[in-house]
């Protein structure tokens, strides 16, 4: 499965939330809001989720293996990094 599409969305709010990401895979599948957190070491990625009825929060869509979710958030991190400032940018990852 090949990552073909990120679009980083950067958003401007006084807490962690940096931006909103939207994944493509194989041009056929689309997985969005994705976020990326600016955390304590770091910035990471955030999968989709949605809160449960008992108020816990569940991922929605997520990597099952440890070395596609290391993958997936190297490449949107790197995308995140040079995307410009700009409300929303289109890279076509290649």
């Amino acid at each position: 499965m090949e990552i073909t599409d990120i679009r980083v969305r950067r958003v401007s709010t006084e807490g962690k939330l940096r931006a909103y990401v939207t994944v493509t895979f194989d041009n056929v599948f689309v997985v969005h809001n994705v976020k990326v957190i600016e955390g304590k070491n770091g910035a990471f990625i955030a999968m989709p989720s949605r809160k449960t009825k008992n108020g816990e929060y569940k991922d929605v869509a997520h990597p099952i293996s440890s070395d596609f979710r290391g993958l997936l958030q190297d490449k949107i991190l790197e995308e995140y990094k040079n995307a410009p400032e700009e409300p929303e940018e289109h890279h076509k990852v290649e």
